[in-house]
């Protein structure tokens, strides 16, 4: 059984027609990317399956379980956690203080382990355990972001456009440890403009157009596609 199953969902913004019947999945284990140009409907997506909007019509199953009417805060408890667009860290809370405020579904002996693997997958966060998150570089607030994700020990990781203003270097950074996130067998629904980085690390590909699923594949596939590459990865 798939881990998280969307089902023909049609999300509105008040007469807008946003996302228009897409229908997906997200097995145990995988990387689940979705791709396509600003707005497409990718983050509106990914916004539906964590609870903050609602379809019109469609559902979205987690674990075998329809999530209609369940509250975005309800979900984390669950197992779905999501790293915004923008990250939306705390900005005026040290580093260790957010990923604290991560940990607040779970039980106050899980939370220092937690922290320590944190610290452990992203050592730069530990360099600045007592800083100000608003003074953390872009890259650094990334890493802050996806480690207080982290500290609710989510089923369903769903990263919504984590490279967005990065220097390449950086960018190269984040993916590196998605990837690593995934050897160690974290499922993954990823967001993501940068089609060429977001396919190298997908087991399997949506491409979004205008609010409805164009094409799919394994990220190997997509990215040996002519439509794809002309349209997003520039060949």
């Amino acid at each position: 059984m798939a881990l998280l199953q969307v089902e023909d969902i049609h999300v509105y913004y008040g007469s807008i027609h946003a996302v228009k019947g897409v229908s997906f999945e997200v097995n145990e284990g995988e990387v689940v990317t979705l791709i396509g140009a600003n707005g497409a409907g990718k983050s509106t997506v990914l916004n539906t399956v964590s609870g903050l909007l609602h379809p019109r019509s469609g559902s979205v199953q987690f674990m075998g379980q329809d999530l209609k009417g369940i509250a975005a805060h309800k979900l984390v408890e669950r197992g779905l956690a999501q790293v915004p667009e923008g990250r939306r860290i705390f900005l005026q809370m040290t580093v260790e203080e957010n990923l604290e405020m991560g940990a607040y579904t779970q039980a106050n002996s899980s939370i220092a382990p937690g922290i320590a693997d944190v610290y452990k997958r992203f050592p730069r966060l530990e360099e600045r355990r007592r800083q100000i998150a608003g003074t953390l570089s872009g890259g650094e607030q990334q890493m802050l972001a996806m480690g207080r994700a982290l500290m609710s020990r989510p089923r369903l990781l769903m990263l919504d456009e984590p490279s967005m203003g990065l220097a390449p270097i950086l960018v190269e950074q984040i993916f590196d440890i998605i990837k690593e996130l995934h050897e160690a067998g974290t499922t993954i629904l990823l967001v993501e403009q940068n089609a060429q980085a977001a396919l190298s690390v997908a087991d399997r590909a949506y491409v979004l157009e205008t609010g409805r699923i164009s094409l799919s594949g394994t990220g190997a596939e997509l990215m040996a596609s002519d439509q794809v590459r002309k349209a997003y990865l520039g060949g």
